[in-house]
């Protein structure tokens, strides 16, 4: 850096760089004609920019590769030809000894194909655009394709994330699928007419969850304040005031342990649709991501549009329909014992039986929770609905219509582990209110993730909220499962990590 600035090149300039192409650009523009490099030359009007990714110095002409948001590009550098008259500087001293791999730079010249037949770049002119003042990791492919040096240490790679998508291209693929899986998502809501909205972060009561809230403090109101476990209660306070239907990408905290699911900061779709029910919201979920699916596959080449993806060695279809099972009846086959014709001491050896530790904490939804993670789950790896969840494990969902032991509850899961949670909603404030306080009794035997009791959520319900249907998809792990990851670390740009300690 130092000698580029004794040579009068500022490593860091200000200027603007007007990029023509982008490496994909290139290849699709000039992918049937290029220069051969014999006659008359093309007018250098192609102008690139980009990190230099590799050097070949074959004396006074080089090739070079340049990477930028789309792609490598080929580059073929002269000394003659980006030097003029006698002054070579910039070839012989800056190109060859002050230019490392990382380094950005901006290119101009004109499209030519190599005897290799390889497009490539003739540059007329370079550019020092940023120093890169750290080596980048030398990943290289050999030509059987084994990959050596790779950058490939999981903490090192959530840690750096910028160096990971610098030389791991397949890192910035999967982040330009999420994007395509929001962006189609929400263009199915929109097409429908249901309304994107913004709800608070801060909150005074942390609702909508069972989970552990992060806390904090507003200073100039003295009071504690909560990070948002879930935005139900603000959304179904919008359908009490006449939206039809609302959604939202949500940014929620939970303040939990960290594994291949689980991450304390994530993202969840949730919507709300008046008039509504669970069994409505099945049937139109299985379109929406079919659509989704089909929109995370969108490109060229085998299975693009399709529906169906492979995650972690196996063929998920999102073909409606989508399997259905109820809750309770998948553990009555497992277990030869319907947990709802049992009591909770039942439940609970029936759980040791199986293995799964019980707590004093653990009420008689938490129980059968359980005994479903560990029996039933594992195994669901086509997208299947689990219906019917019993009240107790439900206190914001509408009790079933044939079976008060039950609430009108679906969840989704795929690949074996849960992707959407929703509910024909509990509009009664009468029995929304003794829910509630059924879950200060569980607060009170020591349950961290019970819920807070929300008057001003359950004046709202006084006033009439109309039969409606919600659903909340964890869109992270929607993520995971189209881009064929196995841990939400791999599909968060900035995964929570312990906090590194610099000298």
């Amino acid at each position: 850096m130092q000698k580029m600035r004794a040579l009068g090149i500022d490593p860091f300039p200000a200027a603007q760089f007007p990029v023509t192409h982008t490496a994909v650009k290139v290849k699709e523009e000039f992918k049937e004609a290029a220069h051969s490099g014999e006659g008359e030359k093309p007018e250098a009007n192609i102008v690139l920019a980009g990190r230099l990714m590799s050097v070949r110095v074959m004396g006074k002409a080089s090739f070079a590769v340049l990477r930028d948001h789309t792609g490598d590009q080929q580059i073929y550098v002269n000394r003659d030809e980006i030097c003029l008259g006698e002054d070579k500087t910039l070839y012989n001293d800056v190109f060859k000894k002050l230019l490392d791999l990382g380094d950005l730079i901006g290119v101009k010249g004109y499209m030519f194909t190599t005897q290799t037949g390889e497009l490539t770049l003739h540059v007329k002119e370079l550019t020092v655009l940023a120093k890169s003042l750290r080596p980048l990791p030398v990943v290289k492919t050999d030509e059987d394709g084994k990959v050596h040096d790779a950058f490939a240490d999981p903490e090192l790679r959530y840690r750096m994330r910028y160096v990971d998508l610098i030389v791991n291209p397949n890192v910035r693929e999967t982040f330009l699928k999420r994007t395509r899986i929001f962006d189609a998502m929400r263009k199915a809501f929109q097409t429908a007419g249901y309304i994107e909205v913004d709800t608070p972060v801060l909150q005074a009561i942390p609702g909508g969850a069972a989970a552990r809230p992060f806390e904090t403090h507003h200073n100039a109101l003295d009071v504690p304040f909560y990070l948002r476990i879930a935005n139900e209660l603000y959304l179904k306070r919008l359908i009490v005031g006449g939206f039809e239907g609302v959604f939202e990408f949500s940014r929620n905290f939970r303040n939990e342990g960290m594994d291949r699911t689980h991450n304390p900061e994530f993202t969840v779709m949730e919507l709300y649709v008046a008039y509504k029910d669970y069994l409505w919201m099945m049937d139109y979920m299985e379109g929406v991501i079919a659509q989704v699916a089909s929109a995370a596959n969108s490109g060229s080449g085998p299975g693009a549009g399709s529906s169906s993806v492979v995650f972690q060695g196996k063929e998920i279809r999102f073909e409606a329909p989508f399997k259905r099972i109820t809750m309770c009846g998948a553990i009555q086959e497992k277990t030869g014992v319907d947990p709802l014709e049992i009591d909770e001491k039942e439940l609970g050896a029936l759980c040791l039986k199986h293995g799964i530790e019980v707590t004093a904490a653990m009420g008689k939804g938490k129980l059968i929770d359980e005994l479903f993670s560990e029996l039933v789950q594992p195994e669901l790896i086509q997208p299947t609905f689990v219906m019917d969840f019993p009240t107790e494990m439900s206190p914001l969902c509408k009790k079933h219509r044939e079976d008060e032991r039950l609430t009108e509850r679906f969840e989704l899961y795929v690949g074996g582990f849960e992707v959407a949670n929703a509910y024909s909603e509990l509009n009664d404030p009468i029995d929304q209110r003794e829910r509630f306080e059924e879950q200060v009794k569980l607060m009170e035997r020591g349950d961290d993730e019970a819920m807070f009791i929300d008057q001003d959520f359950l004046r709202a319900l006084e006033y009439g909220m109309p039969p409606t249907s919600g659903i909340g998809i964890g869109m992270d792990r929607l993520v995971m499962l189209l881009t064929d990851n196995p841990a939400i670390q791999e599909v968060l740009l900035f995964p929570q990590m312990r906090p590194e300690k610099f000298a």
